[in-house]
């Protein structure tokens, strides 16, 4: 093999680096600051500023007030480039970011990370950020409902076709199908609610969980300990903690949290594919900009891209799914670091993903173009063949043979078929049995028997239904999150 015919810059532009697709082009500058170094790294500071205050509190008389304020006043003035070269030469995050601290706060460098092990800023911060990146997705969630259950209540009525097999089935209407998209993404936000609550602080364990170190620090005063571990639980803002853990909390939490935002992806996959099919029937359409570009060859083109992209995204999390559960799965006794590295990556642009993913569910819900006449239309050239039981019933009723019926109503409905196939008519079934001198005592009722609200069922009580008990509870739970300034404009 020659030579490569690319020469790499010397430059520190960030146009020559590999930057990630997730913070340059879909998730939200509020999510990517939440994985961001900057909030990482200063939650560390902010967690060993807690466990200096606890253990003073407690009455270790080695940390003084004046050391904690040093901590306090560095608390966000990270320097990075002094912890880089620390870490350059350690090989280790923890350790290069506590030297860093302790050039900055030289009267506190003696009591930093006293008692503690690595996992402690690093466990506690993980688990502050998921938690933190869930209420995120739970407020987008909440309007991405709101947005929905008003688009359903105003298209109840709207009938139109079903698909089975994507085949036209018997009708529905706009309304209840989006129903069924909402449907979805409420056992969603049941599912993060879950998680949000059973969500534990990972707590002042030491280096296996056995606090041992916290032993020696108190004098093997067992309630000093256990009451470190609830003063800093409740300074970082959790209620509880894990009772139990090695070194790390267990990776099963991480597995669980990751498959419930595959759960959202779900969701958002199965409305993309939907709200897709139905912009190729011209029914429904996502939004589509004046200056948009469908595409570089065919002028005419609007193509589906918000949605495509949802897709795009939503197999990418539903793939990192294995992540987190091979690493739960893999890790040995109390730790192995085999799942650090795994973790930079696969739990923050989980988060990154799903966040992406909302942002342009919002923006496609939002902005939901429907064409009535075109589903009118379309539900009228099926209709015909939907109602031929209405039809064999009326006419019975009226006194005719049902098998005779029945029969005559099958090769009338093969004739019409055979026409549209395979010679592109229009669908003229009820005007051939209007014609049939057999149906003539219900040639005046056909009309009426054709109306399509007469085949909807309940669709529009169900909608009804549904908002009022299933969706304005949780709507009305989380009125604080609705925003309506929270619709994204997409980066590309």
């Amino acid at each position: 093999m020659g030579q490569p015919d690319y020469n790499i810059p010397t430059s520190t532009s960030l146009s020559d680096k590999y930057q990630s697709p997730f913070s340059e082009r879909y998730a939200s500058k509020e999510m990517c600051y939440m994985f961001s170094d900057h909030y990482k790294f200063g939650m560390w500071r902010k967690l060993w500023i807690a466990l200096a205050e606890a253990q003073k509190e407690l009455g270790l008389q080695t940390i003084t007030e004046e050391q904690i304020n040093e901590m306090r006043q560095f608390q966000d003035k990270i320097n990075f480039d002094v912890a880089r070269k620390y870490e350059k030469k350690l090989r280790h995050d923890v350790m290069a970011h506590i030297h860093a601290y302790s050039e900055q706060c030289p009267k506190a460098k003696p009591i930093i990370h006293l008692g503690a092990t690595s996992a402690y800023v690093q466990d506690n911060t993980d688990l502050i950020q998921m938690k933190e990146g869930l209420n995120i997705v739970l407020k987008k969630l909440v309007n991405i409902l709101n947005i929905l259950s008003n688009q359903a209540v105003k298209h109840k009525s709207l009938a139109t076709l079903s698909y089975t097999h994507f085949q036209p089935a018997q009708p529905t209407t706009l309304g209840k199908r989006i129903c069924l998209w909402i449907q979805d993404f409420i056992m969603d936000i049941e599912e993060i609610e879950t998680r949000i609550k059973g969500m534990r602080f990972h707590g002042v364990k030491g280096t296996t969980g056995t606090q041992a170190s916290f032993m020696a620090l108190f004098n093997n005063d067992t309630e000093k300990v256990k009451k470190l571990d609830e003063l800093v639980t409740r300074k970082m803002g959790f209620d509880e903690y894990y009772p139990v853990t090695g070194q790390t909390y267990t990776r099963k939490v991480d597995s669980q949290i990751v498959f419930s935002l595959a759960g959202v992806a779900q969701s958002s996959y199965k409305l993309s594919n939907d709200i897709r099919l139905l912009q190729h029937l011209k029914e429904v359409e996502e939004p589509f900009e004046e200056e948009q570009v469908g595409s570089s060859a065919m002028a005419y083109k609007r193509n589906p891209m918000r949605c495509e992209r949802i897709a795009a995204l939503a197999r990418y999390v539903l793939c990192n799914c294995l992540n987190p559960a091979f690493t739960a799965a893999s890790q040995w006794f109390e730790r192995t670091l085999d799942d650090s590295a795994n973790k930079r990556i696969a739990i923050p642009e989980a988060f990154l993903a799903i966040d992406g993913i909302l942002n342009i569910v919002l923006n496609v819900v939002s902005g939901l173009c429907v064409y009535p006449l075109v589903i009118s239309r379309q539900l009228a050239e099926e209709l015909p063949f939907m109602i031929t039981e209405n039809i064999l019933m009326e006419a019975v009723s009226a006194g005719g043979n049902r098998q005779e019926i029945h029969e005559r109503i099958r090769k009338h409905a093969i004739e019409a078929k055979r026409k549209i196939m395979e010679g592109g008519e229009q669908n003229d079934l009820l005007e051939r049995i209007a014609n049939d001198p057999l149906f003539s005592k219900i040639k005046s009722k056909l009309s009426d028997i054709s109306d399509p609200n007469r085949l909807i069922g309940r669709a529009p009580q169900q909608v009804d239904e549904f908002v009022n008990q299933s969706v304005e509870p949780l709507i009305k739970r989380y009125r604080h999150f609705i925003d309506k300034n929270i619709i994204p404009e997409l980066e590309v």
